[in-house]
């Protein structure tokens, strides 16, 4: 089945730069986005950021023209691509039709050239501006070295080694994403849009499309979790997670739990801004509470002035015109100082920042679950001899000990997923052995969500995935993975990230004697895969995970594997 194409032509072809003016979306169940405007030039490369379920993808349907808003506009340069969930090609198609289908409207703009060229020759009135029009194009879209390109992105998103004649269809999970990027890039969108461009991507995939990103002539704007790619490509931060802006009043907030106003914009890398994120948000909860004091002060203030002097004492003289003396005077002072006191706490009501809102913090690996992890004290708990699956996994031998981190790295292609499946018992081995006690529990983290009734709630599918009698000794809200206000929407209204939250969360509820993590970094917000990787040290049992992210990968102190890949 074909799907829609994320390749669109702007209205506005004639601008220079990506514009979102007053973007707002809500959903029947919740409110995504709230007047969320700016603006990416030609040559920037913008990152979006933010909590899951912040309206990060949502915002790139919109700019793509894959989704409408409820308010706002958008206009953007020429044709829009987005890279997102869904392949924007037929799987029925081969490699080769894949790529002869991003390609076919770049040869177009060549074959214009030579159209408007011969045109010219024959003397065609109009010929001229019409051929100057169709080289521009072409040399925008790089019609002259389209076959090296070809090449350069095939080879460098690790697709050369596939045979050009196989299906899409046969292709994993990562392979099909990789090649959809690839059709994105050589479609050669003027505006570039990017939704976790890296989740597949191994370090020189990675590297390969840092530098094309560098060469692209329209503006891009992305989302990624990857700290790393972000430090590394990201020109400008567009950060969606609510702040203390001023028109995130109180007066502006019609309780709504769901994401910020607007967006902050924060020019430098990631790691620059993680400081001036904890900055802000510091001055964001003083300032609150600055104001709230001087509001009950305020307050105080003007009940009390409602009397002034001693209302039960007499004037020193009997006299009518002494009585009415400090009658007058009195009512002077108090009407003044009531005034003034009104003034200033309906200026602070009405100016009033709004209370930063509760950050969800995620209680760690440990978590509060009853039961913990079997695992004897010492020894190996579970033993992988030459394991190999055809075509997937080369030979690999591991020993896990009961409290081990180990972290399993390769290539793309490699096999990490497939012995994470092997270990988890969820795929058999064409050969080697796993010796483990029978009683040992074996949880995996997949990449990808597992598949869950979308018309269930959050709630009941916690508890259908654990059990009633575990949901109720561990109520979902104890792993601080799922925030309050979704857990009672359907299932199938989750972004991707919130889905894994859930995913985590089960396997949390029952501790496993070894937790295996399928690249856990993925789909997760930039604070939480933080959270995560400070909590591996602390959980019950042993840990593998697999990954590719570099700045997980740098900050490892435990074990490693590095997968060669298979003959």
């Amino acid at each position: 089945m074909t799907q829609p194409s994320p390749l669109h032509t702007s209205a506005a072809s004639g601008a220079d730069h990506l514009r979102l003016d007053g973007i707002s979306r809500s959903f029947p169940d919740r409110r995504v986005l709230t007047d969320v405007s700016l603006t990416v030039s030609s040559g920037e490369i913008a990152a979006l950021i933010g909590e899951n379920g912040s309206g990060k993808s949502t915002l790139l349907r919109i700019a793509a023209g894959l989704d409408e808003p409820d308010a706002g506009s958008v206009s953007a340069p020429g044709t829009v691509g987005l890279f997102h969930q869904e392949p924007p090609f037929d799987l029925a198609l081969s490699i080769d039709g894949v790529l002869d289908d991003a390609t076919a409207p770049i040869r177009e703009l060549a074959r214009l050239v030579e159209v408007e060229g011969q045109a010219m020759a024959d003397g065609e009135p109009g010929a001229a501006p019409r051929l100057h029009t169709a080289i521009e194009a072409a040399e925008r879209h790089h019609a002259w070295e389209l076959d090296h390109r070809v090449d350069q992105v095939v080879a460098g998103l690790g697709l050369a080694q596939l045979p050009r004649d196989r299906p899409a269809s046969e292709l994993s999970g990562g392979q099909l994403s990789r090649l959809s990027l690839a059709w994105l890039l050589l479609r050669s969108p003027d505006t570039l849009l990017l939704d976790e461009p890296t989740n597949h991507l191994d370090d020189a995939a990675t590297r390969s499309l840092v530098e094309l990103l560098r060469g692209w002539s329209g503006p891009v704007l992305l989302a990624s979790h990857d700290r790393a790619f972000l430090d590394e490509v990201g020109t400008t931060l567009l950060d969606l997670d609510p702040a203390p802006r001023p028109f995130a009043s109180v007066r502006h907030d019609h309780d709504s739990p769901g994401s910020g106003f607007g967006v902050t914009k924060f020019t430098g890398n990631y790691t620059a801004y993680l400081q001036h994120r904890q900055d802000e948000r510091e001055r964001w909860v003083h300032r609150f509470r600055d104001e709230q004091g001087e509001l009950a002060r305020l307050r105080a203030r003007v009940r009390a002035d409602h009397t002034v002097g001693h209302p039960g004492r007499e004037p020193r003289t009997e006299g009518k015109m002494a009585k009415k003396f400090y009658a007058d005077r009195n009512a002077k002072v108090v009407s003044r100082r009531v005034n003034d006191a009104e003034t200033a706490l309906e200026r602070l009501e009405q100016d009033q920042v709004r209370k930063p809102p509760a950050r969800m913090r995620f209680v760690g690996l440990a978590g509060q679950a009853s039961g913990g992890s079997q695992a004897p004290a010492a020894g190996p708990v579970l033993t992988a001899t030459h394991v190999a699956v055809a075509r997937r996994l080369a030979p690999t031998s591991l020993s896990l000990g009961s409290r081990e981190r180990l972290l399993v790295t390769g290539a793309n292609g490699s096999g990490k997923s497939t012995l994470l499946s092997v270990l988890a018992g969820q795929l058999e081995a064409d050969g080697g052995a796993i010796t483990r006690p029978d009683r040992l529990h074996v949880a995996l983290l997949s990449q990808e969500p597992l598949w869950r009734d979308d018309a269930q709630t959050v709630r009941t599918a916690y508890a259908t995935a654990v059990g009633l009698d575990r949901a109720e000794r561990t109520p979902l809200a104890t792993f601080g993975l799922i925030a309050g206000r979704d857990a009672d929407r359907p299932v199938g209204s989750l972004s991707v990230g919130q889905r894994r939250r859930l995913d985590l969360a089960v396997l949390l509820a029952d501790p496993s004697d070894v937790l295996l993590l399928d690249e856990p970094t993925n789909h997760l917000s930039l604070l939480l895969v933080t959270e995560l990787e400070q909590s591996l040290p602390d959980y019950p049992g042993a840990v593998v995970v697999a990954s590719h992210d570099r700045w997980l990968r740098e900050g490892w102190t435990g074990e490693r594997l590095h997968l060669e890949g298979h003959a």
